[in-house]
């Protein structure tokens, strides 16, 4: 995540998507080459920006170019380091210059198709790589990583400004911007692949930016429907982890550990954004879903009807068969295994979702409740075939293994 903020801080310098990446990967190399021996400094993320900088200073000087900015960084370099570090770790920092922000927004200008914006601020800002984008999307690696370099070609011809737009161009790119920090969440809170289920450190900046838009957009209601559904979301992130790192499912977790703090900030700005008049926004509704488990005291309380209508409410205004994956889930909570299951079987030939493991590991779920145990662990062998994360494999195979003992599987996520 430091790397994010690096490429943030030298692309508003330099101007350049491409060449700032260059330079904040060049810094990260020089320190696993250098602190092994001397020791981590006392502000990582200050010795990273200053270090780039340097190098930004050499690559102009080799690239002729303006000298003003030659002098500006080198003056800048030098006021820093009269500055103690904290004072420049608040500088990277700062609520309103964010410079986060700002590249978020360069990186969702409309000069860039949809695909690009998001796929470009994923790589730069949430620290993926291109196969995890791809997996986020359902689409080929090769595609997301030929988006991502035309949009960093596209960006520097076009000479975009690195700003956060106001007025009318704020609300032209907000749609994008709340796409991009709603994939970095959910890759911060369910890892596409790794050894590990979660990674907190995309929720939190993702988190961040969010607030940092309610406060720059307080009129609109997606704004603060989008931040409603991150914070109750990662109110249960201290109880989806166990002692050994394994995955505990919704309907198992110890909800006495769910953050109550976050839970009341969440409900509040639902209640915002349905004042502003944005209950039916897809983001909204996602977090009137997320509200009905916040306000079950247990599992066995959950309104599960009520999910499988605002379910049905944003497969209309967004539909996709990632929503109705998740309405089949609801539906069978609600009404029974075979009523998901009935829709989960018209998605079994749909191309996008081919290599998707959720849609084998919930079949398996529901055909395990059936009694259909041999067809369940076909399934969840399947769906653990498919998936990239050791942890999420693990729990997979072990439901089933239990199919095969003759037992059902937990209930699913």
């Amino acid at each position: 995540m430091e790397s994010a903020r690096l490429i943030a801080g030298l692309a508003r310098m330099v101007r350049d998507v491409g060449l700032a990446e260059e330079l904040a990967q060049d810094a990260l190399v020089t320190a696993l080459e250098r602190w092994p021996e001397a020791g981590v400094p006392d502000n990582p993320g200050a010795w990273l920006m200053a270090t780039a900088k340097r190098r930004a200073i050499d690559e102009l000087r080799r690239s002729r170019r303006i000298e003003r900015k030659h002098e500006e960084l080198g003056h800048e370099i030098e006021a820093r380091r009269a500055q103690d570090a904290p004072d420049l770790d608040a500088a990277l920092d700062d609520d309103v210059g964010d410079d986060l922000l700002r590249l978020v927004f360069a990186a969702c200008h409309p000069v860039l198709s949809t695909e690009a914006r998001v796929a470009l601020t994923l790589r730069l800002l949430g620290g993926l790589t291109t196969e995890e984008i791809a997996r986020a999307f359902l689409v080929p690696e090769p595609t997301v990583a030929q988006r991502i370099v035309r949009a960093k070609r596209t960006l520097t011809e076009a000479r975009v400004p690195f700003e956060v737009p106001r007025g009318a161009e704020l609300a032209a790119r907000l749609s994008s911007v709340l796409q991009v920090i709603y994939l970095i969440f959910n890759e911060g809170y369910s890892a596409t692949a790794g050894d590990d289920w979660m990674r907190p450190a995309l929720c939190e900046d993702a988190l961040r930016l969010a607030r940092i838009l309610a406060e720059l957009a307080p009129g609109e209601p997606e704004v603060h429907g989008l931040v409603a559904l991150l914070e109750i979301q990662a109110s249960r992130s201290g109880a989806r982890v166990g002692p050994s790192g394994e995955p505990i499912l919704l309907l198992e977790q110890d909800r006495s550990r769910w953050d109550q703090v976050q839970i009341r900030r969440g409900l509040a700005a639902l209640a915002r954004a349905e004042a502003l008049g944005g209950a039916r926004g897809p983001y909204a509704l996602q977090a009137a879903i997320a509200a009905c488990h916040a306000r079950a005291r247990a599992a066995e309380e959950t309104d599960w009807p009520r999910i499988a209508a605002l379910y049905a409410a944003l497969a209309q205004i967004t539909p996709s068969p990632i929503v109705e994956l998740n309405r089949a889930v609801a539906l069978s909570m609600a009404f029974g295994p075979a009523a998901g299951l009935e829709v989960l079987d018209t998605l079994t030939s749909e191309p996008s979702l081919a290599g998707y493991h959720l849609l084998p590991s919930v079949r398996g779920d529901l055909l395990a409740k059936l009694g259909r145990l041999d067809e369940a662990r076909a399934e969840l062998t399947h769906a653990a075939s498919l998936t990239r994360n050791a942890r999420e494999r693990a729990l997979l195979l072990e439901r089933a293994a239990a199919c095969a003992r003759g037992s059902s599987p937990s209930e699913p996520s």
